[in-house]
């Protein structure tokens, strides 16, 4: 089993947004069984919060199912549990790396990586552009799931 974790700042917006995509992407291929996909924050700001109406929103419009998730922070132990954990942009990884004390296994990556891109999804809690942010996660996943299903 593959096992993923998205983290951005909040665990509200874009991260959620990754997880719920993901998850609809390997289930559409029949790969469900192969994956396990949560999220986190790298911050405690949003704890407990479901994701932001803007995320649910988006979903919606492209009927993509909404994983149920409440934010919460990234550990260290998630490090040690998680094979791949991404992030949206370098505050992100940044911020990962110090939670994790580093990343000597090379688990770490900005999500965008997977598509040949260096740039970062922006933030849609401060662009308010649900539908931008959409489109990268998109690009981002679809990329990420070819490169493991290869």
């Amino acid at each position: 089993m593959i096992s993923i974790l998205f983290v951005c700042h909040g665990n509200i917006c874009r991260s959620t947004m990754a997880q719920s995509l993901l998850t609809h992407l390997v289930k559409e291929r029949g790969q469900s069984a192969s994956f396990h996909i949560d999220s986190a924050a790298t911050s405690r700001e949003e704890i407990g919060n479901p994701p932001h109406y803007g995320t649910v929103n988006k979903l919606r419009q492209e009927g993509i199912p909404l994983i149920p998730h409440r934010a919460r922070q990234m550990t260290k132990q998630d490090y040690r549990d998680f094979d791949y954990l991404i992030g949206m942009d370098d505050a992100n990884v940044r911020n990962m790396e110090r939670i994790a004390g580093g990343d000597p296994e090379h688990k770490i990556y900005r999500l965008l990586e997977f598509a040949g891109s260096g740039r970062a999804i922006a933030d849609p809690w401060y662009t308010g552009d649900f539908e931008a942010t959409y489109r990268d996660v998109l690009e981002g996943c679809e990329a990420f799931l070819e490169s493991l299903l290869m």
